[in-house]
């Protein structure tokens, strides 16, 4: 909610509509209410336990009855069908849902995928307004019958936030005692499994002339191990060429501090994380999967490289870290690619549009 759908809320509010939001409590949630937004506590987790699930399925029915909304906009596989279930039960007038992903479209086993598949198909039944973050997924729910109209609206990011800065570049080498010449590579995400650390960690290894930045914390609702070992073995083997900032405000700041932007995960949706890096004017290593192989052009903003292997991904970075003309080339074409495609006003408008 922090991260995805705050800009959404105050535009929705922009445009004459109360809105609130419901999801799980966390510490990131001061930014709304601070900014006046009601969020609602729920018990969301993020699993496939039928017992945490018909809690928080129930949770959503008793908030909607009490706040009779006109619409309610889901989001994200399990709490977007919960949201829309729930919705549905309550007679809620207008069920919307944007999808940030299919989860029967990620790695994994045939009767997870199978029942993702169908649980996506059910809800698609009961769903007015049916968006994507990306092309492909709007084709695969067109394509599977999941909706007849689905649209796909994309990501947005402000281009005056994120843009090159000198300044800003030169405070955060600063920070971390890096200098004015130093290739710095910087990866901003979740630190789950999925996001290709491991790969990443390996990879770098075979980069001797580079500092690998990365900013992000796992959450208490990703399962999974936290990598210990891999960040471990990094840490001895990289040594001052790894810095770990944990959760940052100012990730702005920091990738214009930075040369590369690397996200080599297993799945994504649409990436943010990818369309700032671009309006900062950085070079994207992304893997080739749905999402990033829609943001990133091969060989002119950036390398599009096999998920889950470190050897073409230190490749990626071995030709970039050595050609600074190539790095500046690839950011400006990128920062070009993402103003005409993702600023955030214009998704935004796409949207409310939408909605209303």
């Amino acid at each position: 909610m922090r991260q995805f759908l705050h800009p959404l809320m105050r535009a929705l509010r922009d445009a004459g509509h109360v809105v609130e939001g419901g999801c799980a409590e966390g510490p990131h949630l001061a930014v709304l209410r601070a900014d006046d937004f009601v969020v609602h506590p729920l018990p969301m987790a993020r699993s496939f336990s039928p017992v945490a699930q018909i809690r928080a399925l129930i949770a959503l029915i008793r908030l909607i009855r009490r706040t009779r909304p006109d619409l309610v906009h889901g989001h994200m596989p399990i709490s977007g069908f919960l949201a829309r279930l729930a919705a549905w039960w309550c007679d809620v007038p207008c069920i919307a849902y944007t999808c940030h992903g299919f989860l029967f479209n990620q790695p994994g086993k045939r009767r997870r995928r199978l029942l993702s598949f169908l649980v996506e198909w059910l809800a698609g039944q009961i769903t007015d307004r049916y968006m994507t973050v990306s092309q492909e997924e709007a084709r695969d729910a067109r394509r599977l019958r999941i909706h007849p109209w689905p649209e796909a609206v994309g990501n947005g990011r402000d281009p005056a936030l994120y843009r090159p800065d000198a300044d800003a570049r030169q405070a955060m080498r600063r920070e971390l005692g890096l200098s004015d010449e130093a290739v710095v590579v910087i990866a901003v995400s979740r630190l789950v499994r999925h996001k290709g650390y491991p790969e990443l960690l390996r990879a770098m290894e075979y980069v001797p002339d580079a500092v690998l930045v990365i900013v992000g914390e796992g959450l208490a609702s990703d399962h999974g191990d936290r990598m210990e070992a891999e960040f471990a073995h990094a840490a001895l083997v990289l040594g001052d060429r790894l810095k770990m900032l944990g959760y940052r405000e100012d990730t702005a700041r920091l990738l214009a501090g930075a040369d590369i932007f690397v996200l080599p995960s297993h799945f994504e949706g649409l990436p943010m994380s990818v369309i700032e890096a671009m309006l900062t004017g950085l070079p994207v290593i992304a893997s080739a999967i749905r999402g990033p192989r829609e943001q990133v052009v091969e060989g002119e903003t950036g390398f599009l490289v096999p998920p889950g292997f470190a050897a073409p991904l230190g490749e990626a970075l071995v030709q970039l870290v050595r050609n600074p003309s190539l790095r500046s080339a690839m950011g400006m074409a990128g920062r070009e690619r993402a103003k005409s495609l993702y600023a955030e006003n214009r998704v935004l408008a796409r949207v409310v549009a939408l909605l209303d």
